[in-house]
């Protein structure tokens, strides 16, 4: 099968200047109010001091604390303050040498909502040193509700993001297969590339320790090698300590399967793709029939997700609707024997809802989804496909980074 081409679609380069806009803050924040009341009329006050609620709405990520009341929002910046006041357009910035500042500007509320998956003790307990609260109240699932629906300006970011991630895995990732080439040589070119075009050059994820990575790269079973990361691919990592990128001394050899997962953002929206190609004569590898057969079969896999991805939709029947039609002589090894098909993906990689058992709430126009159908293939490696899909006010959600491959030789 031979490479289709795409045109290159202009990618904004003004990334040091570009700031949330004002309208956009504005909104986040009545939304967050809105819900707020919604959960509680009485409620009091919200601090965030993570660095992705931060940037969502304020623009800027600093050592600080956003503070929402009824009637007011301020973000409380440690460092840095000249910088925040630099890139964001948010109103009020101040100061804060401690967190003595928040007890001496508020009253001390009964209750205060905080994200329990990023508030750690140690914050807390400074924080109530000086603002001495009783109840904890959890606001994460406030947090992820607002974030899964994409406004325009967010839908723009990853379709740019997206046009940066098709570019590179199409049409620029087969020309940096050579034999002899390291997977974690490949992944860090690869992230050369990205970067080289405008992409962020780090993924976040949902996880109170998640590390910020760049994908990996894995070459036949490489791609089977367990990790502690709840996906389907698999690598043997840079080293023990890190189960990322990809090894340094497995290197590309004829017969190998190239198998591909990274990440590309923009202004800090992530796309996610998967691609497989197969280094050599496909025809002449007695396992070939195999792999394009499994492969073939996780393009159609993608395309029917897609195409049940519309507003109403249950994320939960879509799973169990995919899972009861599954060719079962792909059961063992479908996503490395993961109990997902894809995950909405923003400011973070991993966000919910997620394609999986579980997930009941009725999916909403601008929410995006990671669709990512993949087989384990015992003795051979691991194939599949993965792009990043928004949902459309009416038909099939639309693929921001491309289009699914099936199993394609690189000689």
């Amino acid at each position: 099968m031979s490479l289709r081409t795409q045109s290159c679609i202009q990618v904004r380069s003004d990334t040091m200047s570009h700031k949330v806009p004002k309208d956009e803050l504005d909104a986040r924040l009545a939304a967050l109010r809105a819900a707020l009341t919604q959960a509680d009329p009485a409620w009091q006050m919200a601090i965030l001091g993570d660095k992705i609620s931060m940037y969502y709405f304020t623009g800027t990520m600093q050592v600080g604390a956003f503070v929402v009341t009824p009637d007011s929002a301020v973000l409380w910046v440690r460092r840095d303050l000249g910088r925040a006041q630099e890139e964001s357009l948010f109103p009020d910035i101040r100061p804060m040498k401690s967190f003595r500042s928040l007890g001496e500007a508020y009253p001390v509320p009964q209750a205060v909502w905080l994200d329990k998956k990023t508030v750690t003790l140690e914050w807390l307990d400074m924080v109530r040193k000086y603002l001495p609260f009783q109840e904890v109240k959890p606001i994460g699932g406030i947090l992820n509700a607002l974030r899964a629906r994409k406004s325009v300006y967010e839908q723009e970011l990853l379709r740019e993001a997206g046009v940066i991630h098709a570019e590179v895995m199409h049409r620029v990732l087969p020309g940096l297969l050579r034999e002899g080439i390291s997977e974690a040589e490949l992944g860090g070119l690869l992230n050369t590339e990205l970067l080289r075009r405008g992409s962020m050059g780090i993924s976040r994820y949902n996880q109170p320790l998640g590390e910020d990575i760049v994908g990996l790269v894995s070459f036949s079973e490489n791609a089977l090698r367990a990790t502690a990361f709840d996906g389907p691919g698999g690598t043997a990592g840079t080293c023990t300590a890190v189960q990322a990128v990809g090894s340094p001394e497995h290197r590309l050899k004829k017969g190998d399967l190239v198998f591909v997962d990274v990440p590309a953002g923009r202004e800090g929206y992530h796309t996610d793709k998967t691609v497989v190609y197969y280094f050599g004569d496909l025809g002449a590898d007695p396992d070939g029939g195999r792999m394009e057969d499994a492969s073939r079969y996780c393009v159609e896999i993608e395309g029917k997700i897609a195409s049940m991805l519309v507003p109403g939709a249950i994320p939960e029947e879509i799973y169990n609707t995919v899972m009861d039609g599954l060719d079962p002589q792909y059961a063992g090894g479908f996503m490395s024997g993961g109990k997902f098909l894809g995950h909405s993906i923003g400011l973070m990689m991993d966000e919910p809802p997620v394609l999986a058992r579980g997930f009941r709430e009725p999916i909403e126009a601008g929410m995006v989804f990671a669709v990512e159908p993949k087989i384990a293939l015992e003795g051979v490696g691991l194939v599949g496909t993965e792009n990043t899909y928004l949902v459309m006010p009416d038909g099939p959600a639309q693929s921001l980074s491309g289009w699914p491959i099936p199993l394609t030789e690189v000689e």
